[in-house]
């Protein structure tokens, strides 16, 4: 049994990711500010902090705990709203990581691992990407990742393996559909369910490389303890499918019942055209690999959404 602090387990890879570490036995808290979040997704066991990761006075709080790992996922992610509040942003997802890298310093935590994003590739003119493609983030979000990433490396020469997970389009069951400002297939699927209409933010040729929620928490799994790669390292946690705008809506529209109506409009600030990824390192280094395609977890998700709503 280990003690892990999970943050933003109130969230959706966050949860899921407590939940699993909860089922084999180890003793979970988590940080959660239910800013986009909910109280009642936190899995029962789990000891729940609410407040912001970048607040001193709740940092001050795990002073009790003795953590072997800490999983840092909480902090908001969109690249809209990096650009409508780039201080909250960088908070939540730049000086959170700091501060709890900092923490883990002084407490002897030795193990690190983080919710980077694909964003921090930026667009290229060959889209698929490994982790040796340069880095050109176009939002204020990715570029939080990408710092964060770097304070990692540096904080790693303090003895702390650190680990980043550059993570592709997560999605799935438990994704919040409330939240319309982040989720590319979430956002499209709750208009669906809501409305019978699809409002697009840019192009329908615009592409994302999708990841399932389970693949996601067992990428996280298998990097607690790995003995693989250098101290400080990054994966790409990708499916390598190219899956367009247009194709999730027609997914959407293919599994419903009912006519869905689509309608695009501008794309919004710092908008990726498309990459997919290259999951050949974390395959060679610790075993993953993605289950789920994307016709069959997209399917299960419409499923999954639908029966709820009626």
């Amino acid at each position: 049994m280990k003690k892990i602090l999970v943050t933003g387990a109130a969230g959706f890879i966050g949860s899921a990711i407590a939940k699993k570490l909860l089922s084999e036995g180890n003793e979970v808290v988590t940080i959660d500010n239910l800013s986009t979040g909910k109280r009642e997704v936190i899995p029962e066991g789990c000891e729940f902090i609410e407040g912001n990761v970048y607040d001193v006075s709740i940092i001050d709080k795990l002073v009790e705990y003795k953590f072997d790992i800490i999983i840092h996922f909480a902090g908001q992610s969109s690249g809209e709203v990096s650009f409508e509040d780039p201080v909250y942003d960088l908070k939540t997802n730049t000086q959170s990581t700091v501060m709890l890298l900092d923490f883990a310093k002084k407490t002897g935590c030795k193990e690190f691992i983080y919710a980077s994003s694909m964003s921090v590739y930026g667009d290229h003119e060959d889209p698929y990407v490994d982790e040796l493609s340069f880095t050109k983030p176009k939002s204020f979000y990715a570029i939080g990742k990408m710092a964060s990433e770097h304070y990692m490396r540096i904080y790693s020469g303090f003895g702390i393996k650190t680990t980043a997970l550059r993570l592709f389009n997560v999605y799935g069951i438990g994704q919040n559909l409330d939240n319309l400002k982040q989720g590319m297939a979430s956002i499209f699927l709750a208009q669906a369910l809501k409305d019978n209409h699809i409002f697009v933010k840019g192009a329908k040729d615009r592409f994302r490389d999708f990841v399932y929620i389970d693949d996601v928490v067992e990428a996280v799994i298998l990097s607690i303890g790995r003995k693989k790669g250098d101290i400080y390292d990054f994966y790409n946690v990708s499916n390598g499918e190219k899956v367009t705008v247009e194709r999730i809506i027609n997914t959407i529209k293919l599994n419903l019942p009912y006519d869905i109506s689509v309608e695009y409009g501008s794309g919004t600030p710092g908008d990726q055209n498309g990459i997919y990824g290259d999951s050949s390192k974390i395959y060679n280094d610790l075993g993953w690999t993605a289950n789920s395609i994307f016709k069959d977890g997209m399917k299960k998700m419409i499923n999954y959404y639908a029966n709820l709503n009626r």
